[in-house]
């Protein structure tokens, strides 16, 4: 069997290697807990605030989703300029602290309002984290790095679904958002006690709307950054959907709410499987051909999806497995697609991954969002979301790969 090339670092190394990929999944991870986790005590917050409506409750979910899209805009500029460690310790102690302020919460306004401040603060997990790699890989290197992060990142929504159960099996639901302040204040001490600065003093940029501007408009203009970014938008349409309807999903549609955890971990479980065979092979084979293969998998997926609901032969077996299987695509072509948007930006690695994580996630939830509105009490709506949002990331890549799939590209990028 052929030996993996290496993957070759920059100058700086921060790390050793597992250590680098365990912090940097750890950081990717709060954003999955404060999502997840929060799944198994939505009935009961639509119960405590007498939400006349349950399809209300969501918005514990997509709020959090808009403040996360917002926070990107911020962070990234912000690492560029004052580096990634001091931005990693602040919004680490911001998320403890708004997390404490949702678990005193007295009306559900002001839940909301913390859940949005939170969203804010953890989103450097995903902005400054990926400018946090860039500075240390790029090309095939940065997918592997990712895909190895993803595959440790993966067992939080796994995880997740069931810590909030047990928690709320010994405590009311608003000890779950003490249990998300504490992790934010343990990753705090380690980044605190293990992470050196990896932007170098000579590379940081000037904190001016010139040069905002500039880094922004070419994030927005080169073709890999915007085409990969749109499609990423697109196809996380379909996950957010998912995330803010899977417990009425379950309650309404299969009677089956007690499974949520288990539910969780099987779709997360493949996409775990799904990066870590991106990790083995992309060195190899290409961010193009693996990403693009998934793609067509994910819309092929949806379309099985769909033919289940209308012809009435759905169960919650089918619903798990090919679920799980549209996941598993979606997360083989999630971190090739966020690695090929950043292949040329490196020079303006934090502008541009606030750039795409704006672009990506505010497109996400927002589709999610309206996903979510639209249950009617069947997984119709989900589906469809699901298909419409593959097709479109297939239109953004073909215009972006100029009309041609699987396209080689030099070993370095693609």
């Amino acid at each position: 069997m052929q030996a993996h090339p290496p993957v070759t670092p920059s100058s700086i190394a921060p790390l050793g290697p597992r250590e680098f990929v365990a912090l940097v999944a750890c950081m990717m991870a709060m954003t999955a807990l404060g999502i997840d986790s929060m799944l198994p005590a939505l009935p009961a917050i639509g119960g405590d605030f007498a939400l006349a409506d349950a399809n209300d409750q969501q918005w514990v979910i997509a709020v959090f989703m808009f403040g996360f899209a917002s926070g990107q805009l911020l962070w990234g500029p912000l690492s560029d300029r004052f580096g990634r460690r001091p931005i990693f310790m602040l919004t680490l102690a911001l998320g403890a602290v708004f997390n404490a302020v949702a678990a005193f919460s007295a009306s559900y306004e002001l839940l909301l309002a913390a859940r949005f401040a939170s969203g804010i603060a953890v989103a450097s997990s995903r902005v400054v984290t990926v400018a946090l790699v860039r500075d240390c890989y790029s090309g095939r290197a940065m997918a592997r790095v990712m895909s190895l992060a993803f595959i440790v990142f993966m067992a939080a929504p796994v995880l997740a679904p069931t810590i909030g159960t047990l928690v709320m099996l010994v405590a009311p639901w608003r000890a779950i958002f003490w249990t998300l302040a504490a992790a934010a204040a343990l990753t705090l001490l380690w980044v605190s006690a293990r992470l050196p600065e990896t932007l170098h003093a000579e590379d940081r940029l000037p904190l001016s709307l010139t040069r905002l501007a500039r880094g922004a408009r070419f994030a927005l203009t080169e073709r890999n950054s915007i085409g990969y970014t749109l499609a990423m938008a697109c196809v996380s349409t379909g996950l957010f959907g998912f995330i803010n309807s899977i417990p009425q999903v379950l309650d309404v549609a299969f009677d089956a709410l007690d499974r949520l955890a288990l539910v969780f971990a099987s779709v997360a479980g493949l996409m775990a499987a799904a990066n870590y065979f991106n990790s083995r092979i992309v060195m190899r084979l290409g961010t193009r051909l693996l990403s693009h293969s998934a793609l067509l998998g994910f819309i092929f997926f949806a379309l099985v999806h769909l033919g289940f609901a209308f012809s009435g032969a759905e169960t919650l077996w089918s619903f798990v497995i090919v679920q799980a299987l549209m996941m598993g695509c979606f997360g083989l072509a999630s971190a090739n697609f966020g690695a090929m948007a950043m292949d040329n930006m490196g020079h303006i690695a934090g502008t541009a991954s606030s750039v795409q994580g704006f672009i990506g996630t505010a497109g996400g939830a927002l589709g999610g969002i309206l996903i979510g509105q639209a249950f009617d009490g069947t997984t119709i709506p989900l589906y469809t979301g699901f298909l419409l949002g593959g097709l479109g990331a297939l239109a953004a890549v073909l215009v972006t790969e100029q009309g041609r799939l699987f396209r080689a590209h030099h070993a370095a990028n693609g």
